[in-house]
């Protein structure tokens, strides 16, 4: 399952950044642009590090921070809606995809806080 996570939050990263590089040549979408990919690049990278975490507050914490990633990820999402790409089929999968990996972070989370 590990694993899975891993190729799925890796591959949010890719998509995310193939997806910007299609973004009309702006400043807006420039800015936008950056945080996103910096955002949900953060996923994946964070994601990694959870499965090395040295104690359990710490995989609690670097699940925290995959959660705070892939939230942001999707509030970037949310703007790019706002602004007239509610058609876009790989927006909406980016957004699925963030809010899938946002809610396997969140029951994690719980799992191993209830495992006191």
């Amino acid at each position: 399952m590990r694993e899975l996570i891993q190729q799925r939050t890796k591959r949010l990263a890719v998509e995310t950044i193939q997806f910007c590089d299609t973004f009309p040549q702006k400043q807006a979408y420039w800015i936008i642009s950056k945080q996103l990919i910096r955002a949900a690049t953060s996923v994946g990278a964070n994601y990694r590090a959870v499965h090395r975490a040295k104690s359990k507050p710490d995989f609690i914490n670097k699940l925290n921070i995959v959660e705070e990633e892939a939230d942001e990820t999707m509030f970037w999402l949310e703007i790019l809606e706002e602004l007239g790409f509610k058609d876009n089929l790989k927006l909406q999968w980016l957004k699925d995809e963030a809010n899938q990996i946002l809610s396997i972070a969140v029951t994690a989370k719980k799992t191993a806080k209830d495992k006191n």
